[in-house]
């Protein structure tokens, strides 16, 4: 059938099954928004009220699904407005496809107005970019976007489509996806599997790190059944977070910076690290030198790029995570290792996290949150002291249930998100926390949830100050706190009653519960302004360049 580019665009988002786009509209994308009004009734279109809103509600939606998230948006500005969440995405190994419209071919390189070499600028921060000019290649290019958009590691694919291309007319041939063997990224024998599995049939005091690999894969009843085996502790990275169950005996919780003390003297002091789907990030190692440094260390992967990368192994294997352990669990030994255990559970009994409970905090918030959605929410949270307490107190029980910018770090970034999440997810309870510093930069997307009827719950962390920031300036910056105060008289239950939202504020724990189960049976957005002390910390904490083992609380200081 002859189809003009725009509607090609839209019959292969039909292909690839999308039954959501995020976006905004403008001029040189106005075609393709044409196409999607006459298919309204197959893909449901969400305008925000931000590019960049777009952008992480398309991640929100990819995390919580494993689907691609989809995101458009128009020439020059609107594009350029999507970097940031496609940043985002692409340090956090999240399937996108973001398509914007350019000017027409026989503008580009002119200064146009609302030109930018879109593709140029994200070549960075993608998998892959592609320019389309001629509507001929608009159906295989978009094809390829998502497959290499969710094959191996996934990521982030930018289609910049020029607006000749998306009126342009020409013969369109449906076709049925192939969705990626996933076996085609196994790079390991049976003799790379054999030495893994000694390894671990040889150790005596063994641990497990999960990353956020082990969510994309698919993994967890595998990393669960592994711990079994062998009767081993787990700790995960903030990504990781949900392939262990929190409530299962062998969780230790996160490893790192702001990990706990059980986990880090666990990595510290095993003999055997067995890392799963995992990048050593910085903020779980610490030191490097010191890092695991009684251990021999198993890493296992799909991105060889990572193998080796900021800590030497001792073993390793490439491949998706969910493949391996099902081919290396038949080859490990059930063991129990009960005086490492013990030790293990002695670490939790003297080490427990912990924090003021004379007044109002956002650990018992979390916590009183955890209880009453029985440990099944879907939460996001922007970055910060409230990103470190969620990962701290809310049990996750399964995978894709928090979604937080890790390697990017982004503020802002949870309430498009938690649109996203609610969007695929609108039977679940979906949660936002964030920083009142966090939800100044993105706030304007509580009207996103208003108008389309999204009941989630923004959680406003309110310290008036920009919490972790101000935390370090505390601890090592002689308590100069530049710049960190937020000194205003806005009032956030104001502004989200005028965008459409309902609100509360929380000032006493005996608030806490009410004002929770009202917002969990609201039928609209409601925002809950928690106003809590400037000066509380995320505890433990290890300082910079500092060794995991040496992590410290208040009591330490």
């Amino acid at each position: 059938m002859v189809l003009n580019g725009s509607e090609i665009v839209i019959e292969v988002l039909k292909e690839e099954g999308v039954d959501t786009v995020f976006g905004y509209p403008g001029g040189t994308i106005l075609n393709i928004y044409d196409a999607l009004y006459k298919h309204k009734d197959e893909i449901h279109h969400v305008l925000t009220s931000h590019e960049q809103g777009a952008s992480h509600a398309a991640d929100g939606y990819a995390r919580s699904t494993g689907k691609v998230g989809v995101c458009m948006a128009t020439s020059g500005p609107g594009a350029t407005n999507l970097v940031t969440g496609i940043a985002t995405a692409f340090m956090d190994s999240v399937p996108m496809v973001a398509i914007t419209a350019n000017v027409g071919i026989s503008l580009l390189g002119k200064d146009t107005f609302q030109e930018v070499d879109i593709v140029g600028v994200t070549m960075p921060i993608t998998k892959h970019g592609f320019i389309v000019k001629n509507v001929n290649d608009i159906a295989d290019t978009l094809r390829r976007a998502f497959k290499i958009a969710r094959s191996g590691r996934p990521g982030p694919v930018i289609v910049d489509i020029t607006k000749n291309a998306t009126s342009d007319e020409c013969e369109y041939i449906p076709k049925t996806p192939v969705r990626p063997d996933r076996r085609k990224f196994d790079h390991y024998t049976d003799e790379d599997l054999k030495a893994v599995a000694d390894m671990i049939n040889k150790s005596e005091k063994p641990f497990i790190y999960v990353g956020g690999g082990a969510v994309i894969s698919g993994a967890y009843n595998e990393v669960r059944a592994l711990a079994e085996k062998i009767d081993c502790p787990a700790g995960d990275s903030l990504l990781g977070k949900g392939v262990m169950d929190a409530r299962d005996p062998h969780y230790t919780g996160m490893i790192g910076m702001h990990g706990t003390k059980t986990s880090n003297k666990a990595v510290s002091e095993c003999d055997m690290l067995l890392t799963l789907g995992a990048r050593f990030s910085d903020r779980v190692t610490g030191n490097v030198n010191t890092f695991a440094d009684k251990a021999d260390i198993i890493h296992i992967d799909i991105d060889d790029a990572e193998v080796n990368k900021n800590v030497a192994t001792d073993a390793h294997i490439v491949g998706d995570l969910k493949n391996v352990l099902t081919d290396l669990l038949p080859l490990i030994k059930e063991k129990k290792h009960k005086e490492w255990n013990e030790l293990i559970d002695g670490y939790k009994k003297d080490f427990p996290l912990s924090y003021p409970e004379d007044r109002l905090t956002c650990q018992y918030v979390l916590e009183r949150l955890d209880a009453l959605t029985d440990s099944n929410a879907i939460v996001s949270t922007d970055v910060g002291q409230h990103q470190m307490w969620t990962a701290q107190y809310y049990k996750f029980r399964s995978p894709r249930q928090l979604l937080t910018s890790g390697g990017l770090g982004t503020m802002g970034y949870g309430l498009g998100a938690s649109i996203g999440a609610k969007v695929a997810n609108p039977e679940r309870v979906v949660v936002n926390v964030a920083g009142d510093g966090c939800f100044r930069m993105n706030c304007n997307e509580l009207m996103t949830a208003a108008r389309n009827s999204l009941p989630i719950i923004e959680l406003v962390i309110d310290n008036r100050v920009l919490g972790m920031v101000r935390q370090w300036q505390n601890l090592f910056y002689g308590k100069r706190y530049s710049n960190t105060i937020l000194e205003d008289e806005t009032d956030y239950c104001k502004l989200a009653e005028a965008m459409g939202c309902e609100s509360y504020r929380i000032e006493s724990r005996d608030q806490v519960d009410e004002i929770l189960k009202k917002a969990l049976e609201a039928k609209k957005p409601v925002l809950i302004d928690v106003v809590i002390h400037e000066d509380d910390k995320v505890f433990p904490m290890v300082s910079p360049g500092g060794s995991v083992a040496d992590a410290f609380d208040e009591s330490d200081l």
